[in-house]
């Protein structure tokens, strides 16, 4: 048996599951393998997998969708890693993004306060995350700045792939929403569904349950939040918001 936890969340309604096992399909088919998908510590996705071809299918599952770093000593400085934010709001001294550290304890990494308003200036976390429109879960890019291993302590700052990624979405004249918790084929129902497909200029998959929604110019955020959001249960939603 082969076991990999991949760089991939499932929560909210769990419709990733069901998506995760046709990607699964597509990309193992040929393979003498059978796997099954779990939830572990903090929602990431396990993949096991057993067959005579169990560890080519787990080579091939780690190429393209990454594995997390699993211990903390396996944490390098100046090493990027793909986490999600978590517990936004709930300090004042910086944001957490969780990348997969399970052992000797779960630990997140912490983007400082210092970094925060070193990069985006003067303004509260609280405020920050809400003008960025951040929610829980929403996949970001790290590079790792600093690990104290005795005190188990892990600092990062944004790659310079994600500063360009978050000033590209505050500075295009866009209004924004951050979808977090369905599949983005269930975003594009509700969409459908209430008829705001045409306000809507780009959809784009961040991850396997977070979708990010451009609106087009003059189309405003929370409008659309109030039409779609009774047809997205278990999500939660950030908008950014231009005044136009």
């Amino acid at each position: 048996m082969q076991e990999v936890v991949i760089l991939e969340k499932v929560y909210g309604d769990r419709s990733g599951f069901l998506k995760l096992d046709k990607k699964l399909k597509a990309l193992l088919g040929d393979l003498e393998v059978e796997w099954k998908l779990s939830a572990v510590k903090k929602n990431w996705v396990k993949v096991s997998l057993k067959g005579e071809d169990e560890e080519i299918s787990a080579n091939v599952v780690r190429e393209e969708f990454g594995e997390v770093p699993y211990k903390l000593s396996a944490v390098e400085e100046g090493e990027t890693y793909r986490g999600r934010f978590i517990d936004l709001g709930k300090v004042g001294y910086g944001a957490y993004v969780d990348v997969g550290i399970f052992t000797p304890r779960p630990k997140d990494a912490l983007l400082p306060l210092r970094y925060l308003k070193g990069v985006f200036g003067e303004t509260p976390v609280r405020q920050m995350i809400r003008t960025f429109g951040w929610v829980d879960n929403l996949p970001v890019e790290v590079t790792v700045t600093d690990v104290e291993f005795g005190a188990r302590e892990v600092e990062v700052a944004f790659s310079d792939a994600q500063l360009r990624r978050i000033k590209g979405w505050m500075n295009d004249g866009h209004d924004k929403l951050f979808i977090a918790g369905t599949i983005s084929e269930n975003v594009e129902k509700a969409l459908i569904k209430t008829g705001h497909g045409r306000d809507v200029k780009r959809i784009e998959e961040l991850g396997l349950m977070e979708t990010l929604l451009v609106l087009k110019r003059g189309t405003q955020a929370p409008g659309i939040i109030k039409e779609i959001g009774p047809h997205l249960k278990g999500t939660v939603i950030g908008a950014v918001k231009f005044r136009g």
